[in-house]
């Protein structure tokens, strides 16, 4: 059975320093900093009252400049994120939703955990009737993720 290792948690908003070291670490003399997901600031979503309830819209918001950091070596992932929601009383407001993608470029999280907290804090934030969310992380290493997330559940 293959191991499993757990990432070590910084408190909420401390940063970890990823130290130099033989094999898997930054070269000597290049110290980087990884924040733990707690600084992912969720409070700065705003949302708007959406005018016309009784006339369903698909809302399909996208970016390719979703940035996060490995939590084992600090390298940046870089992605595009793909937001389809059916809006019923709120509509997310695109400034704030861009302050708060931006909160989590140094943050070290595991790029499924990243797609299912994003989708957590906008359903949270908007209440949509229902919400899917896209991060297709750029190839590393010859391999590229996609991480798709549904809410409510149940998935493709």
């Amino acid at each position: 059975m293959p191991q499993q290792r757990d990432a070590q948690r910084p408190a909420p908003h401390d940063v970890r320093t990823v130290q130099p070291g033989p094999g898997s670490g930054p070269p000597a003399g290049i110290e980087l900093e990884v924040r733990g997901p707690e600084a992912v600031r969720p409070e700065v979503l705003e949302t708007f009252p959406y005018e016309y309830p009784g006339a369903p819209a698909t809302v399909e918001i996208s970016t390719d400049e979703f940035t996060t950091v490995c939590p084992w070596s600090g390298l940046p992932d870089f992605g595009s994120l793909t937001i389809r929601y059916l809006p019923r009383e709120r509509v997310l407001e695109l400034r704030s939703l861009k302050y708060y993608l931006l909160t989590y470029r140094n943050v070290g999280i595991y790029q499924e955990h990243a797609a299912n907290r994003i989708l957590q804090d906008l359903v949270r934030a908007c209440a949509p009737g229902w919400m899917e969310l896209e991060l297709s992380y750029r190839v590393r290493g010859g391999i590229h993720t996609v991480v798709r997330a549904r809410w409510p559940g149940g998935g493709r």
